[in-house]
């Protein structure tokens, strides 16, 4: 089976047989500027990984595509995903599947990210647990019971919608308040309005380890977004652990962590859930398409086997 993560930066595709050992892998820097340009890239690293393994691309059994954003399946278009340019298009995600001829699924990667967590991360034995990306854009994948809550429509962990942080409710098309203030242009947006000069978010937090009192400001309001919003979760979910991934929440665990935890202590009636940031980074997303692709991919392998069994 292909496992696909579909990123803003970055494109990550692995091929694993049907045991779960990856077999073939390539990362690179992605093209999403351009949608007919990333799915060029795509077919090409497919085609890439298939030669490799000395296999054809039909010989795929199935292909798992994790992308940002919400996969409207009546019209093939990629909802609430504004990094990806071009996908908001009828039938964009239906053109996944010229990437290898082989079926396919599109899934929300902050979805497979909290599966890859249940399955080889923080998450393994925990029944009920969140997983909450920060970077680029902000998203959250919901375990229940063990079981991936997706919601009615496939947006259930949208919180980059929360009314959280005193953010612009209106600050761009499929970005919400809580994202406009949190996210890493928000983080560098936060630190220029304190006048510190920083190209990315990293520059920031890496500033505050070095002791910039401006930084270390940032820190604190960044801390104070995320516990605010993980107080909603909490009231609504309850869930016994957050597993706090991104560039953001998996890198500068160790300048939130502690100080989310305090304020969210403040903000909920009960004892607040573990916080921890995810050890998974930058795989998550990768590891979850495996997890979710092995077992579907392993059905249709016997399924084919039945159907070929002649009977009587």
């Amino acid at each position: 089976m292909l496992a696909v993560d579909i990123g803003r930066a970055y494109v990550r595709l692995a091929l694993a047989d049907l045991v779960g050992e990856i077999v073939a892998r390539r990362d690179e820097p992605s093209r999403a500027e351009s949608y007919d340009e990333v799915l060029s890239q795509l077919s090409k690293i497919a085609g890439e990984l298939t030669a490799e393994a000395g296999i054809a691309r039909g010989d795929i059994t199935l292909s798992v595509f994790g992308t940002p954003g919400i996969h409207d399946k009546e019209t093939g278009v990629l909802r609430l995903a504004p990094n990806l340019p071009g996908w908001e298009q009828p039938g964009a995600a239906e053109r996944l599947a010229d990437v290898t001829g082989s079926p396919y699924v599109v899934e929300n990667d902050v979805d497979l990210a909290a599966l890859g967590e249940g399955a080889y991360g923080l998450g393994q034995g925990i029944s009920h647990f969140v997983y909450v990306s920060i970077g680029t854009g902000i998203g959250m994948g919901v375990v229940i019971d063990g079981k991936l809550y997706r919601g009615s429509r496939g947006a259930a962990g949208e919180i980059s919608y929360l009314p959280v942080g005193g953010g612009d409710p209106l600050a761009g098309r499929g970005r919400g308040m809580f994202e406009s203030v949190a996210s890493a242009d928000g983080v560098v947006a936060a630190a220029a309005r304190l006048g510190l000069k920083a190209a990315t978010a990293k520059d920031v937090f890496e500033a505050a380890r070095s002791g910039d009192e401006s930084a270390a400001e940032v820190v604190a309001a960044e801390a104070d977004h995320i516990a605010h919003a993980l107080a909603g979760v909490t009231a609504v979910l309850d869930p016994e652990l957050v597993v706090l991934g991104g560039g953001i929440g998996a890198q500068a665990g160790d300048l939130l962590i502690e100080p989310v935890s305090g304020r969210l202590a403040s903000l909920v009636a009960l004892s607040p859930p573990r916080i921890e940031s995810s050890t998974l980074e930058p795989d998550t997303v990768l590891l979850g398409a495996l997890a979710f692709g092995l077992t579907t991919a392993r059905d249709l392998v016997f399924e084919r086997a039945v159907a070929a069994t002649p009977f009587g």
